[in-house]
């Protein structure tokens, strides 16, 4: 079984607040393009779950997202086979588009037909929030949706069929800590208090308003990560990034999670085309891509 892993990109990203439990409720607007990994299962006759990857910084053995997806469906149903996962990677790891909880998502869709265990994409996504908050939003194959609590509550956003958004994305070779990330956000939140921190609820609503409309000016008015204000304050790079892409004209730039990828919203493909032209001669270490919502 051969299945394409998508990726996410945040279009808008609220904290709200820091649950017992040390996870953070947010409020976020989830969009899925089309940059993919790609992944390849094997049915086995015994119970064995083997990972092959040679991507760079993507966890080997049990840590690995997609072999826990895999354990946690053949422990839950008893399930008596096992299965080669062949993971070839092409999302940035560690970048904030979503690239371990989308493997993971996909795994388990595609286990649940290869072990024939016909589970709906409810007990899915109830199953894969055990794995990550990101993971139902995969679960679900929705294009747009909004995610509330630790990420994992999903409502899909009934946007036109013709909506189409064209990114150009940058990612610096660097790592960024997400716990740290929302640590340092902690740290903000109890010396400034909310007022100074959120767009607060009625961003969101302009958003997914503009989604709905197709009004493309208003969608990138509305663009926000709160998220930002710490990653680009400890990573000049990620700073970089976004001055010069308004340096070259592009003011909706956004940061996508806690970073450190990039994404600017263009007109078309040929404009991306060019936009990915330009930024190649800036860094040579910069990883940059096109992709489109699906």
């Amino acid at each position: 079984m051969v299945l394409k892993s998508y990726a996410k990109l945040n279009l808008y990203l609220s904290v709200l607040n820091k649950r017992r439990d040390n996870y953070h409720n947010i409020r976020t607007v989830f969009e899925r393009i089309s940059l993919f990994d790609r992944i390849i299962l094997k049915s086995r006759p015994d119970k064995k779950i083997r990972i092959i990857c040679s991507g760079p910084g993507v966890p080997k053995g049990r840590s690995n997202l997609c072999v826990r997806a895999a354990k946690l469906l053949q422990e839950k149903f008893a399930v008596s086979e096992g299965v080669d996962i062949k993971l070839i990677k092409r999302i940035p790891v560690g970048a904030g588009l979503g690239g371990g909880s989308s493997n993971a998502a996909t795994v388990l869709l595609g286990l649940n037909k290869l072990w024939r265990l016909n589970l709906t994409k409810e007990v899915l996504c109830k199953l894969s929030s055990r794995i990550g908050c990101d993971v139902p939003f995969f679960v679900r194959q929705i294009n747009f949706g909004q995610g509330l609590l630790r990420g994992d509550k999903i409502i899909p956003l009934r946007v036109p069929k013709a909506l189409h958004l064209w990114h150009v994305l940058v990612v610096p070779k660097i790592h960024v800590s997400t716990p740290w990330v929302y640590k340092e956000w902690d740290k903000i939140s109890l010396n400034e208090g909310r007022a100074g921190l959120t767009t607060g609820k009625s961003g969101v609503k302009i958003l997914t308003s503009a989604l709905r409309k197709k009004d493309l000016c208003l969608i990138e008015k509305s663009l926000s990560n709160e998220l930002e204000r710490v990653t680009l304050k400890a990573y000049p790079e990620v700073r970089r990034i976004k001055e010069k892409l308004l340096d070259l004209g592009f003011k909706a730039t956004l940061m996508s999670g806690s970073g450190p990828a990039v994404f600017t919203i263009v007109s078309s493909r040929n404009e991306a085309v060019s936009l990915r032209r330009k930024l190649k001669t800036v860094s040579r270490s910069w990883r940059i891509f096109v992709a489109r919502s699906l």
